[in-house]
């Protein structure tokens, strides 16, 4: 296994800066760097390692692409592991690069945390399994082999009613329509119909009726690798933002020797080293004992670190700021992470809920 300082040496050195999401993809597939994020398969999917999720996410980030970056997080966060469940040889395939896979939860049909109030369909009926539905703002929709779709199995909201099923990109009945947005563009995302799909019984992944518990089991990990991320990426704009502050001046003075500036970069480096320790801390938690309130933790960090640190710096960057790949750019793709995988209010709700727990916790 790779060390996590060879793999901050560059596995995607040679990849042309360039380069799409596929081919990053690729690279990390071929390299061992996918398989190497884990440190066991489970009948219930892969068990993360926090340092060397990281370091991909660390690497990745450093092209300065947002969208493939998310792309990256989405497939290594969740659903690869969500993939190990099933027998097929699939996951091989995926976690050697040869392919992606997308994860298809969000429904057209319900708001996107509302899991359970989704309304695409599969219907199991011996050696015959039928979807029908669609799913919105999905994740490497545009270039995936596979979608991996959680569907409703029998009427009702109770959490055993859900299902996975991987289905082949290419099945009759499929049809992806890419997002009609500029943002993120290297993530593939795209909205994704199933009519009338017809498939073996073979494509339901994992247990009938698990759908929801196997992705709630794996939703924490994607929320650490979030706050891995959101680390990484606003390390890294800080870090471009006080050279272009120690160049641009005001009477003479450059702007880094501005007081005013000092100390407020210095409190968006606390809040970044604090997003930090968190997630270092809490890592062995949510992967290992699944801790949802720690995840829940993570998860409201991002969304109440990412955006003010990303807002003050592309302030101080004036007008290039509006650039084509400026930091107002970084910034609104950066909103995802309030949104994806659950928005910072739902989880502030979670934390509330847990208060007293976490509270004893502090006194002890």
């Amino acid at each position: 296994m790779p060390d996590t300082a060879l793999l901050d040496g560059g596995v995607l050195s040679t990849v042309d800066a360039a380069a799409g999401g596929a081919r990053v993809w690729q690279r990390l597939g071929s390299a061992g760097v996918l398989r190497d994020q884990y440190r066991q398969r489970t009948p219930t999917g892969l068990v993360a390692d926090p340092a060397r999720l990281a370091a991909t996410l660390r690497e990745v980030d450093a092209r300065g692409d947002n969208g493939i970056t998310l792309s990256v997080l989405v497939q290594s966060a969740s659903a690869l592991p969500i993939l190990a469940a099933g027998t097929g040889p699939e996951f091989d395939r995926v976690a050697d690069g040869d392919c992606e896979v997308a994860l298809a939860a969000t429904d057209t049909a319900a708001a996107g945390s509302d899991l359970t109030g989704l309304g695409t369909e599969v219907e199991i009926d011996g050696d015959t399994v039928r979807l029908d539905g669609g799913k919105r703002w999905v994740t490497t929709a545009t270039r995936a082999a596979y979608f991996l779709v959680l569907a409703r199995h029998r009427p009702g909201r109770h959490f055993t009613a859900f299902t996975w099923v991987l289905v082949p990109a290419d099945a009759a009945g499929v049809r992806v329509t890419p997002a009609t947005t500029t943002l993120l563009a290297g993530a593939g995302i795209g909205h994704v119909e199933f009519c009338d799909v017809r498939l073996p019984a073979s494509a339901v992944l994992g247990r009938q009726g698990r759908g929801l518990a196997l992705f709630a089991r794996h939703m924490g990990t994607e929320r650490l690798a979030g706050a891995q991320w959101a680390t990484a990426l606003t390390s890294r704009v800080l870090a471009e933002t006080r050279e272009a502050l120690t160049r641009r001046e005001i009477d003479g003075r450059a702007l880094w020797d501005h007081d005013s500036i000092r100390q407020e970069f210095a409190a968006c480096l606390v809040r970044v080293r604090s997003l930090r320790a968190l997630h270092e801390a809490l890592g062995e938690r949510v992967v290992t004992d699944h801790d949802t309130t720690s995840a829940a933790l993570l998860k409201a960090s991002i969304g109440l670190t990412a955006d003010e640190v990303l807002s003050s710096c592309a302030r101080w960057r004036g007008a290039d700021g509006f650039a084509d790949d400026g930091l107002q750019l970084v910034r609104a793709e950066a909103a995802v992470f309030g949104i994806g995988g659950g928005v910072t209010e739902l989880m502030l709700g979670a934390i509330a809920d847990d208060a007293e727990s976490l509270l004893t916790e502090l006194r002890t």
